[in-house]
């Protein structure tokens, strides 16, 4: 069957997610400085994460008019961006754990169901889609908040503050948190 080797089991996706849980929680553990870090959550981003289909969403309709330089470097500056957001909220994660609870096709995707346990706090979903044919992730759930569309949100917001400037937004982008 043509295409059937690129295809991703639910196994699959559990392991993808169980390794990028695997070293989320090594960085965090690791003792580096905050920077440093950044840096390491920005590589893992980028091994685990179908980074342009991400930020291209999150730029919406305006990545139609972008030119290709552009998008790269609006790519690249939304990869330490995002990693540095989220990273943050990662050093919540410290003592706690990310249990996988099953995983699902959903359409096209399979989707790995996540419990997050953290010091102090009840229990809450964090669920990752995975793209069918392609060993990366390109949205995640965390406790009903779906990333793609948080992040479209905030980037248009940005961008509408920079009236629809993206070569300003890059620039804003590489500094952000």
């Amino acid at each position: 069957m043509p295409g059937a080797a690129l295809a991703l089991s639910p196994d699959k996706a559990v392991r993808l997610v169980e390794a990028l849980i695997a070293d989320i929680n090594k960085v965090i553990s690791s003792g580096k400085s905050e920077s440093a870090m950044y840096r390491e959550f920005e590589r893992i981003f980028t091994r685990y994460a179908d980074v342009p289909t991400i930020a291209r969403y999150s730029l919406g309709a305006d990545a139609r008019r972008a030119s290709k330089a552009q998008l790269s470097a609006y790519t690249k500056a939304y990869t330490g961006y995002i990693s540095r957001k989220y990273g943050k909220r990662f050093r919540e994660f410290i003592g706690g754990r990310l249990e996988v609870q099953d995983a699902r096709t959903v359409k096209k995707s399979i989707e790995v169901r996540t419990v997050a346990h953290l010091r102090g706090e009840s229990p809450f979903k964090v669920d990752f889609l995975v793209r069918d044919g392609m060993s990366k992730f390109y949205n995640m759930t965390i406790d009903g908040v779906n990333m793609l569309q948080l992040e479209r949100t905030e980037i248009g917001a940005m961008l509408d503050r920079r009236k629809g400037n993206i070569d300003a937004l890059i620039q804003d982008l590489k500094t952000a948190s």
